[in-house]
């Protein structure tokens, strides 16, 4: 316990790019440096304390007792939620799916507050993207539409802007960086910045895309036209394009990035790219494995988001993006958060209290549901549990477990099966 040792090449989940090159200097059973790591990752680190426990109606509990009576909460409802949050692993959000299953309740993650239009658009109309892998390697051309450099931090460096490609051997001297702006500060270091209006935004990509289609006189008008002409001269003059797009909130409490019609277009430029030049749309996500719930979700319910067991199978309802309107229009009886509920919203938040609810994952007896029904502490993946995790490409990372700590999500929520069986 007193001597320093360095975890080299830890993944840290504190943003979708889930930079996997930490190298972590532990001393005395806290982590005391993050090498490599932007503001994010070290604040997603920390010093690796969490908290060890289990509540029943706020008041300390054991482990069994606290188990116990999440289980019981399961099964006297009629129709309980399993809700994913985020800081799972994808061994422990498939454990969840099952839970969901084995009730016959309805599941959900926080892509149906965030992500909604995005996922119900690449749904009807597809998309043309690529790993950031790809971009690192490929792009010669990057647009940076609406993306806050402080969201993601090292985004420049690892992938988009600044490193060697296999055919970009010139590194930063050897791509055309382009920030198109409406509601995040214009990207530093860019070759040229876009500035839009909001309502603007939705009307210029879609006569982007038109003129990549070869369309001549698409529907435009005045600074809308001027602005999309433009740019997509800029854009026929690269080999390979990546455009990123931030899907997600700016911050907490401030509403989806995404208004409705804004994915669509963007999924329809990806398209409009490949049709004169070559190129891809990368959609940017947060952290805690978001992606990873909504391809685990894929992978054992048949959808990404809004699935309900009542009817004995898995079935779509995806109601207006909100998780919040999924408890009203589901008659959800009681919820049972597994993950971080610190990462939910505030309005989310105060619907699962206003029923019975219990909350499995990091820090639940230090977090807002502490109060709930049952909160039963768990270890943080990535941290003091291994497992698997995917980047916001979908690529997956391998999870290890540096420091010890409480049980693992996977091992509670296996226990909480086995109880309800």
């Amino acid at each position: 316990m007193t001597a320093e040792r360095i975890e080299p090449h830890v993944t840290c989940l504190g943003c979708g790019c889930a930079c996997d090159d930490v190298d972590l200097t532990i001393r005395q059973g806290r982590i005391v440096d993050t090498g490599r790591a932007c503001g994010l990752g070290a604040a997603w680190f920390g010093d690796g304390s969490t908290t060890a426990g289990a509540l029943i109606d706020g008041r300390a509990a054991s482990l069994d007792a606290a188990l116990a009576s999440a289980a019981e909460l399961l099964r006297q409802a009629r129709h309980p939620l399993v809700y994913l949050a985020p800081g799972l692993s994808c061994e422990a959000q498939r454990l969840a799916c099952a839970l969901a299953d084995l009730c016959r309740g309805a599941l959900d993650n926080v892509s149906s507050s965030t992500v909604f239009h995005s996922v119900l658009a690449s749904q009807e109309i597809g998309r043309a993207t690529a790993t950031l892998g790809e971009v690192r390697n490929r792009a010669d051309t990057v647009v940076l539409w609406d993306v806050d450099a402080a969201r993601y931090p090292r985004l420049a460096e690892r992938y988009a802007i600044d490193p060697i490609g296999l055919d970009i051997p010139d590194g930063r001297r050897g791509r055309r960086v382009i920030s198109v702006t409406a509601r995040a500060a214009a990207w530093p270091d860019a070759d040229q910045h876009v500035p839009l209006t909001r309502a603007d935004e939705v009307p210029t990509l879609e006569v982007v895309a038109a003129l990549l289609n070869g369309v001549t006189s698409p529907t435009g008008a005045g600074q809308v036209w001027a602005v999309a002409s433009a740019l997509a001269d800029v854009l026929l003059q690269g080999r390979y394009v990546a455009v990123l797009a931030d899907a997600e909130p700016l911050a907490a409490g401030a509403g989806p990035l995404e208004a409705p019609g804004r994915a669509a277009a963007l999924w329809r430029l990806s398209h409009a790219l490949n049709h004169r030049t070559r190129g891809a749309v990368i959609a940017l996500r947060a952290g805690g494995n978001r992606t990873g719930a909504e391809s685990v979700m894929t992978s054992q319910a048949g959808y990404p988001m809004a699935v309900d067991f009542a009817g004995g199978a898995p079935r779509y309802r995806p109601f207006n993006g909100a998780a919040a309107a999924h408890l009203d229009a589901a008659g959800v009886d009681a919820v049972l958060v597994a993950g971080d509920a610190r990462a939910l919203d505030t309005e989310l938040l105060a619907r699962i209290g206003a029923v019975p609810s219990g909350v499995v994952g990091p820090a639940a007896s230090d977090g807002p549901l502490a109060k709930s029904r049952v909160a039963i502490d768990t270890a943080r993946a990535g941290v003091h549990e291994a497992g698997t995790a995917l980047r916001l490409d979908d690529v997956p990372l391998p999870l290890r477990s540096v420091l010890n700590g409480p049980p693992g999500a996977s091992d509670l929520l296996a226990q909480l099966t086995a109880l309800i069986k």
